[in-house]
């Protein structure tokens, strides 16, 4: 099943879930710490709203709209001065967009827009070209034809997550801790292509 389908079929749960996952990989390109999504990951757990743990996460990062790492330093028409400033970007709409409640239409809008983000942002950041003339919608799709690896397996991960949430047998608890787990590793690797870019630049 491709990742459309996946997203389609997903409730209002496992879609805050999985583009909250999306946005915790990509915490690497706004420089913020590991645990920076941790209450709002917390709070889905329990069921709550999660407006007041999503307020002290944009605060901690600095006012809409701004960046606060230099790689994400934009150039003299505002517009991202590189790809690592570019993918910081996305990574901060993200962020902006996020619903203050997780149900409803809203919250599947923003969790199909993380997940084409959450691609962009894996494309931008590999040094491997992604072949066969590709959008990251038609990688949704299932057109996987000539994937660089880092996009391949930012694929895989949203794939398996939407899967891990979907399996109502592991108990809500049990597939929220799954997908973390998913995403922590996904977060890892961003993270190192992170810092190889900045060691490149020094």
């Amino acid at each position: 099943m491709s990742l459309v389908e996946l997203i389609a079929q997903a409730d209002e749960r496992d879609l805050a879930a999985s583009g909250l996952a999306c946005l915790d990989r990509c915490v690497p390109v706004l420089g913020g710490d590991d645990d920076l999504l941790r209450p709002l990951w917390a709070r889905l757990a329990e069921g709550g709203d999660w407006g007041g743990e999503l307020a002290d996460a944009r605060s901690a990062l600095g006012p809409a709209g701004e960046l606060a790492d230099a790689r994400s330093a934009l150039g003299p028409a505002g517009e991202p001065a590189d790809a690592s400033g570019e993918a910081a970007a996305l990574a901060r709409r993200m962020l902006d967009a996020v619903p203050a409640t997780h149900s409803g239409a809203e919250v599947r809008e923003w969790a199909d827009g993380c997940s084409v983000a959450a691609l962009q942002v894996h494309r931008l950041l590999d040094t491997a070209p992604d072949g066969a003339g590709r959008s990251v919608r038609a990688r949704r799709e299932g057109r996987t034809d000539a994937m660089s690896p880092l996009v391949a397996a930012e694929l895989r991960r949203q794939i398996r997550i939407l899967e891990l949430l979907s399996n109502k047998g592991a108990g809500p608890a049990g597939g929220l801790r799954q997908a973390l787990d998913v995403s922590m590793e996904g977060r890892r690797v961003l993270r190192a292509v992170v810092s190889r870019r900045e060691r490149g630049r020094g």
